[in-house]
């Protein structure tokens, strides 16, 4: 091993509006705000995903390769049709199928919890 993830850091137009999208589907609260620089992860000390102010970022036009997607998150549920109305009453935008998009225009997917994870809470 060569080093460790510390966080997956994703431009945003509004890191404050990213991270509080984020924060609320993982469940994970916002432990870092410079205003410019936001951290979403379980505590001060782990790694999360982060969201740095991009003023110009071009919104993904995905599926069409114009505007690349820039990231792309799976997203593991237990249902995964309960899970897409969540994220959609959170700000998120349905593409296709398991495809939705955050409120930045990132595509992610909702994928079923597979087997060799454990349950996830309900909460």
């Amino acid at each position: 091993m060569i080093g460790r993830r510390h966080h997956l850091v994703i431009d945003a137009t509004d890191p404050q509006v990213a991270a509080a999208f984020w924060s609320a589907v993982l469940g994970d609260p916002v432990t870092y705000d410079d205003g410019d620089f936001v951290v979403v992860s379980a505590d001060e000390e782990t790694s999360g995903m982060a969201f740095q102010r991009a003023a110009d970022l071009p919104d993904p036009t995905w599926p069409d390769p114009a505007v690349p997607q820039q990231m792309h998150v799976d997203v593991m549920v237990e249902d995964v049709a309960a899970a897409g109305a969540r994220v959609v009453a959170l700000g998120a935008h349905h593409l296709e199928d398991d495809v939705y998009a955050d409120p930045a225009g990132h595509p992610f997917c909702l994928i079923r919890r597979p087997g060799w994870a454990p349950p996830l809470d309900a909460g």
